[in-house]
Parts: structure tokens; C-alpha cells; sequence
């Protein structure tokens, strides 16, 4: 295991063990202890207290966050010539359709979100093999299947995520850049949180957000408070 720097072991000390911060300090903290040269991604980890085999528990959803991702999200239309001049005056970064569909089956997925149209889901549903396990695999439920694709396209690059919980009761999402103002990553992990919060099954028992951990991509994990996020 690698030996932590003094800087690294002076970033730590500011993290009080198990305490847990209110999303506001929680923010400040960590662009405190973010010490990449890069700018880091902002990573929230929820634990619910759901079981996910049973599909009357399963969480998932989209969100817009209020001020983006700060990532350059880069979205493919798969559609019908018609839709094509709509999907890049949006702003997509690649619009086509069997072109792509012969690149995706040869192993091509440098892509962050796949839209498409219903009427040529019968060609993109076989894609399923290789989008489906990168989580590019366009669904209704995300809004990433449908006609109005301008509105896709427009909603995904100002900041729209989708998320899903997996099979150890866990959601994970990216909800910001350490680059962002501490009180903008603290409204952003606040919106994915309440939405979250909305979506609770009603067949969940016992405690729903077991815990919430908020950190960058190569710094510490800073337990949230989750009575600071509460509706």
C-alpha cells in the first residue's frame, strides 16, 4: 500500500473520524482535502435500506442537477433522418444510425449517454450485450427513449443524470467538480439526496438512508449527515 504524503496525512487529520458533517461543512471539506492535480470529480455513495431483488424496491431516477456536472457529456442520437438536424442543433456530439449501430456491435461505446427514438428501438434493442453492462442502454424511465430529442439532448448536457441503485442497496452518482463553489456541490448533492429521498418504496421498512458519503475521486470518503438533507 502506498505511504501517504505529509501533505495527505495533514488533509486527513481535518476529518473527525465518524463524524458526520452537514452536507454545507461536508462541501467546504472536501475541497479542502482534494489534492489531485486534475479537477476532480465530485462522488456521492448512498446506502439505502432497500433490497434491491425485489422490484417493488428498486430505486431509480433521473435528476437535474441546479448547476450541471461540470463534465463534458458527450451524447449519441441514434435516430431517423428526419430527426437528425433537430439532434445536432441540440448539441449532440454524434447523430446517425446504422453507421453507429455496426461501430457499437464492433465494441465502440466512447459515449456518456445514448438517446434515441422509439421507432428504431427494434435496431438498438440488440445492443443491449454491449450498452447494457456500461449503463448506456436507452430507457424510457430516463427519458433517453423518445421524439422530442432536442429536449434529450438539452436536459443531459445542462447537467440531467440518471441513477439506479445496485444490488447491495447502493447508489452512486457524480454530482459535481471539486472546481465548483462549495455551496454549488452542496445544492447539488442536496438535489440528487431529496430526489432520492422522494423515491422511497413503500414497501422499504426500517431506516431508508442508511448513510451517505460524500468524497472526490482520489480523496477521503466525508460521512454526511443525513438529517441535514431531510425534506
Amino acid at each position: 500500500m502506498a505511504k501517504l504524503t505529509k501533505k495527505q496525512k495533514g488533509y486527513l487529520d481535518k476529518i473527525e473520524g465518524d463524524k458526520a458533517y452537514n452536507i454545507s461543512d461536508a462541501s467546504s471539506l472536501l475541497k479542502e482535502v482534494a489534492s489531485a492535480k486534475f479537477d476532480e470529480s465530485v462522488d456521492l455513495s448512498i446506502r439505502l435500506g432497500v433490497d434491491p431483488r425485489k422490484s417493488n424496491q428498486m430505486v431509480r431516477g433521473v435528476v437535474t442537477l441546479p448547476h450541471g456536472t461540470g463534465k463534458n457529456v458527450r451524447v449519441l442520437v441514434l435516430c431517423t433522418p428526419d430527426k437528425e438536424e433537430e439532434a445536432k442543433a441540440a448539441g449532440a456530439d454524434h447523430v446517425g444510425l446504422d453507421d453507429f449501430i455496426t461501430k457499437i456491435k464492433g465494441g465502440w461505446t466512447d459515449v456518456d449517454v445514448i438517446i434515441t427514438t422509439p421507432s428504431v428501438m427494434g435496431k438498438v434493442g440488440p445492443l443491449g450485450r454491449v450498452l447494457g453492462p456500461r449503463g448506456l442502454m436507452p430507457n424510457p424511465k430516463t427519458g433517453t427513449v423518445t421524439m422530442d430529442v432536442a429536449k434529450a439532448v438539452q436536459e443531459v448536457k445542462a447537467g440531467k443524470i440518471d441513477f439506479k441503485v445496485d444490488k447491495f442497496g447502493i447508489v452512486h452518482a457524480s454530482v459535481a467538480k471539486v472546481s465548483f463553489d462549495a455551496e454549488k456541490i452542496a445544492e447539488n448533492a442536496s438535489e440528487l439526496l431529496q430526489t432520492i429521498i422522494k423515491l422511497k418504496p413503500a414497501s422499504a421498512k426500517g431506516t431508508y438512508m442508511k448513510s451517505v458519503y460524500i468524497s472526490s475521486t482520489m480523496g477521503p470518503g466525508i460521512l454526511v449527515d443525513t438529517k441535514s438533507v431531510s425534506l
